[in-house]
């Protein structure tokens, strides 16, 4: 058997420099065949950027990871985005897939302790805050617990040989196994954001596929707002974002997750939760009414309401 192809795929949308800082990172990681960019109709030059790559030779002057770049003709969001890539991936015969955003940095090493695991078909790493990283960026609910954390020390007192099976955070720097992607298909593209990410674990943990988190390998991240706020007299947490695209997106699929993943009494419980949130936690009428407008939207199939958030 020849050497395992690992592909990473990188996704990008007007932010050349944070894009520029991961694939200088990428580019020095040896057990990388190739990286593919997906460039969501940037406006920002990364496009023409990407261009220039093309010209490469590979050599003293230049890093022997090969970097490739696709212009999308629209912005699909990281849904729309991923979907795409990890499509490519397969069609250049990658075996495992590493998929991120372009806003994340991986360690050097991050790679290297993700590949050690062996017998998993979804794993990734933390997920740390650049600027506190002690915190996580995306806080965790512990496996057969109703406990969230939010710090590293706490997910490695959790941590068993070093991981966490059964939870990953995707798409910060997973790896997916080609036999998944055939076994369970690509990303939601009509889902552009939030609620994506999370409806592909969904979906491999309904195909029995094997899940973990490596705890000692981690990606920096800037912080995202407030996700796992706490909520009803500290009782449970709920992921706020100040973005009204963002909430859009995660109200409409949020509730299509629940609803064909963990059936109705949840979704309803989501529904009940986003109205307490938005009523005592933090009163937001105008929140409220948008939350409705994305559950109609996604009761009736409709994936085009986020449009009107978009420049």
């Amino acid at each position: 058997m020849g050497a395992v192809r690992v592909t990473a795929v990188v996704v990008t949308f007007n932010r050349l420099e944070l894009l520029q800082r991961l694939l200088e990172r990428l580019e020095g990681v040896p057990a990388l065949t190739e990286v593919l960019v997906v460039d969501n109709a940037s406006t920002d030059g990364t496009g023409e950027w990407l261009a220039t790559l093309d010209d490469r030779d590979p050599g003293a002057e230049h890093p022997t990871v090969r970097v490739l770049g696709r212009t999308l003709v629209e912005n699909s969001g990281g849904a729309g985005g991923f979907h795409d890539g990890l499509a490519w991936a397969m069609e250049r015969g990658a075996d495992l897939a590493w998929l991120m955003d372009d806003d994340g940095l991986p360690d050097p090493d991050c790679l290297d302790l993700l590949l050690e695991q062996t017998g998993l078909d979804f794993w990734g790493p933390l997920v740390v805050d650049e600027a506190t990283p002690e915190r996580l960026v995306f806080p965790i609910r512990l496996p057969g617990s109703t406990r969230t954390v939010h710090r590293i020390a706490d997910v490695e007192a959790a941590a068993r040989d070093g991981r966490i099976d059964g939870i990953v955070i995707p798409f910060n720097g997973v790896l997916v196994t080609r036999e998944l992607v055939e076994r369970i298909g690509l990303p939601r593209a009509e889902y552009f954001i939030w609620g994506d990410d999370h409806e592909y674990r969904l979906r491999a943990e309904a195909a029995g596929a094997r899940i973990a988190t490596v705890v000692g390998a981690q990606v920096r991240h800037p912080a995202v707002g407030d996700l796992g706020t706490p909520m009803a007299f500290g009782r449970t947490t709920y992921n706020h974002s100040p973005s009204d695209l963002k909430h859009y997106c995660m109200a409409r699929n949020n509730l299509l997750n629940l609803r064909e993943y963990k059936g109705w009494p949840h979704a309803l419980a989501f529904v009940a939760k986003t109205m307490w949130f938005y009523t005592f936690t933090r009163p937001s009428p105008a929140r409220i009414a948008l939350s409705l407008r994305a559950w109609w939207a996604a009761l009736r199939g409709d994936f085009t309401g986020h449009r009107r958030f978009l420049a």
